[in-house]
């Protein structure tokens, strides 16, 4: 399984849609509307989804996918 970091999670927690590929489409439609100062968030997003994209439906449905806020 891919090594998704703290950052990452918790975008995945943001726009969990139940799926791998739910969630690949969400993330997809939220970088769309990425302006230029969104760098850092775009940089994030397209780690997210290089990692979602060599991960299977079942490897997504055993992330958990709680925000860790405390870290």
């Amino acid at each position: 399984m891919s090594n998704l970091t703290f950052e990452e999670i918790n975008l995945l927690c943001i726009y969990d849609g139940g799926s791998r590929q739910k969630t690949v489409a969400a993330l997809k439609e939220m970088r769309g509307v990425l302006t230029d100062e969104d760098q850092e968030l775009r940089e994030l997003t397209d780690s997210a989804l290089k990692k979602l994209g060599s991960m299977t439906e079942d490897e997504y449905s055993k992330l958990e996918l709680y925000p860790d806020f405390d870290e």
